[in-house]
């Protein structure tokens, strides 16, 4: 996925990461990588259905992981609010997509176990965010493109170059009883490369205001790191290393979008706070 940290996480429960596991990490984000970066080039229904089958998979390892796989309505009626907003957002009614995505929520609620509805009703909104968000920002005819590969070249690069950083140089860890394994020196040279690649990425598309395009990566990068230490105290809370093993040598599906995720949720709502659903993805880049 567009997401698909082709080589981080590998150590975030401490296991030390096999030739194998590599290989097949490689092998999975030579696969994910360009079907994300083509579904975003071509743009429309393509890139709504790609991002609303992922949404749907991680509705599904999300609720599997709070609440265990026998609350079928309850995924179901999730599932079916996901699905009709992701439609709804392509049709470019956006607030009507984010109501119904509340209704979802509170539906599958219903169908929660008492001590898990603030669970399921976040799980819903994970996955609503997973879809709305990067589909709000490509709905922009003159930016859209442009902010969705922006995104992708920031949680890539703050992800791979973290890793390496991380192992290169170690020092003190981030948030250890969380994700032992990732280190300040690697968040810290993990956003310094999202910012030189975004600029880079920017330059490509026109003339920016290189300050604005350094705030925004550096909200962003610091964002989707966020994301990913959100997941993995998820994770921890319920005991599970991976969302699930869907992706080979990957785990799952919101393993590897985690960051993306918060990275699209934060710059959505930087570009429609500035000026609305009418062209976010524009308000992101031009200040």
């Amino acid at each position: 996925m567009a997401g698909s940290e082709p080589i981080s996480n590998v150590e975030k429960a401490g296991v030390p990461l096999s030739a194998n596991n590599l290989l097949l990490r490689v092998i999975s984000a030579g696969v994910l990588a360009p079907l994300a970066l083509v579904a975003a080039y071509i743009g429309g229904l393509p890139f709504a259905l790609f991002w609303g089958i992922a949404a749907l998979v991680v509705l599904w390892e999300w609720m599997t992981l709070v609440v265990g796989p026998n609350y079928r309505l309850l995924v179901f009626s999730c599932a079916a609010a996901i699905a009709v907003a992701d439609f709804l957002a392509w049709l470019g009614r956006p607030v009507t997509a984010l109501f119904v995505v509340g209704l979802g929520a509170l539906a599958g609620a219903i169908f929660a176990p008492g001590e898990r509805r603030l669970w399921v009703i976040a799980g819903a909104g994970y996955a609503g965010g997973m879809v709305l968000a990067p589909v709000f920002l490509r709905a922009d005819a003159g930016f859209g493109f442009a902010v969705i590969l922006l995104l992708f070249a920031i949680v890539w690069t703050t992800d791979v170059l973290g890793y390496f950083a991380g192992r290169a140089f170690g020092g003190p860890k981030l948030w250890p009883a969380v994700s032992p394994k990732k280190t300040w020196s690697g968040a810290i040279c993990g956003t310094v490369g999202a910012i030189a690649v975004a600029l880079f990425v920017a330059a490509q598309f026109g003339s920016f205001d290189r300050i604005a395009v350094i705030a925004v990566a550096l909200l962003l990068s610091v964002v989707a790191q966020a994301g990913d230490l959100f997941e993995s105290w998820v994770k921890r809370r319920f005991d599970a290393k991976d969302s699930s093993h869907i992706i080979p040598g990957h785990g799952g599906v919101m393993d590897r979008l985690d960051g993306f995720w918060a990275a699209a949720v934060a710059g959505c709502v930087v570009g429609v706070l500035r000026g609305g659903f009418d062209e976010p993805a524009r308000n992101v880049l031009i200040w």
